[in-house]
């Protein structure tokens, strides 16, 4: 009996003497094994798969013809276990894939978990509660630098909103009083017939608070447009006590009501927008005057350094307490706040002195100290 793996096994021996012929050869087998020895494959008609024969050849001996020995192996069962071995490898990766998906979807879902429900606190952070912070914990180390990057900027956007409230609420009272003002000298002098001198001291009034509403107004326009990141543009280089002495002039009858003097020391030159800069040293001045007694002196001091060169205004006058100073130049901002109204003073001098140092790529400084005042400004050289 032959086993499945002899069935598999053919054999023929081709000759030109039948009798020396092995395994019944028929033409096709005959003109195969006329072929060069060696693997070859072979289709035969009655069986569907091919046959890999190896050919080899006996060369004639004494009275031997030559002979082609052919061994031939079925490859049904090779084809077979290939397409098994197909089937299992398709049926493995899918498998593996879903696997895999459904290894990835768990693994994402606890890896997005800690993500989802900051998404959740994040959403609870709206004005009016912009005091709230993200707290949750324990966190992944990145989401860790997340979350502290992310409540620094809460942090600066409620700084920013509380200055925005109440940069509104000043807006509202310094417009309010002119405008009340108005209001009521007008109303009094529609109350019965005046005579022209009175209704031109009314008039007179009135173009005083419209001058003040405008110059508000302005002012706010200017800051906004320095918001923006305006830089100055048409740059000289000058004297700065050349543009301070300017600044005296203009200021010569505000200096003589107040009974005030001026003195400048030294000199330095460094690249400015005039305008702007005798914008901010009348601000500084007028601030150092409002504040000094009279028969007073205002120091102005002009210095130079390697990087930059600095302008300061010297007053004596009442010290400023020190958890004041860091807020001297914001907007609206006075430390006596029974000030607020009185006369053209609105709170915007000193902002606007900021903002022109910073259009100049400058910075700005106060000093309280032993009942001596300085504000000034520093810019680059």
């Amino acid at each position: 009996m032959l086993s499945e793996e002899d069935k598999r096994l053919r054999f023929w021996v081709v000759s030109d003497n039948p009798l020396y012929e092995f395994g019944n050869p028929d033409a096709n087998i005959r003109r195969f094994a006329q072929g060069a020895p060696g693997m070859h494959d072979l289709k035969l008609a009655d069986h569907p798969f091919a046959f890999k024969v190896l050919v080899s050849e006996f060369p004639a001996k004494e009275q031997r013809p030559a002979l082609r020995f052919l061994t031939a192996i079925d490859t049904e069962t090779f084809w077979h276990t290939q397409h098994s071995l197909l089937v299992a490898l398709i049926s493995l990766a899918t498998l593996g894939i879903l696997l895999a998906s459904a290894l990835g979807y768990w693994v994402a879902r606890i890896g997005l978990r800690p993500l989802t429900s900051l998404s959740q606190e994040v959403q609870k952070l709206a004005p009016p509660r912009l005091s709230g912070r993200l707290q949750l914990s324990p966190l992944p180390p990145e989401l860790e630098q997340f979350v502290a990057s992310f409540n620094s900027t809460l942090e600066r956007v409620e700084q920013a909103y509380s200055r925005l409230e109440s940069f509104n609420a000043d807006v509202a009272h310094e417009l309010r009083s002119p405008l009340t003002n108005l209001i009521g000298q007008t109303q009094v002098a529609l109350t019965r017939g005046r005579s022209a001198e009175h209704y031109f001291e009314v008039l007179q009034s009135n173009l005083e608070e419209l001058e003040r509403l405008r110059s508000i107004i302005n002012d706010m326009l200017f800051l906004a447009s320095a918001d923006q990141g305006t830089k100055v543009k048409a740059q000289t280089c000058a004297s700065l006590a050349d543009e301070v002495a300017t600044t005296l002039d203009y200021l010569d009858f505000i200096l003589e009501d107040a009974h005030v003097q001026v003195r400048v020391q030294g000199d330095a030159s460094a690249p400015i927008e005039k305008p702007h800069l005798r914008r901010a040293l009348i601000n500084l001045l007028h601030n150092a005057v409002q504040h000094t007694d009279a028969g007073q002196v205002i120091e102005v001091t002009i210095e130079s350094r390697d990087a930059d060169v600095s302008i300061s205004v010297t007053n004596p006058g009442v010290q400023i307490a020190p958890e004041h100073l860091p807020r001297l130049f914001e907007r609206f901002y006075r430390v006596d706040a029974s000030r607020s109204n009185s006369g053209a003073n609105h709170g915007l001098g000193l902002a606007i002195v900021k903002a022109i140092a910073l259009m100049h790529g400058g910075t700005v400084f106060v000093n309280s100290d032993n009942g001596v005042n300085t504000f000034g400004i520093q810019l680059p050289r």
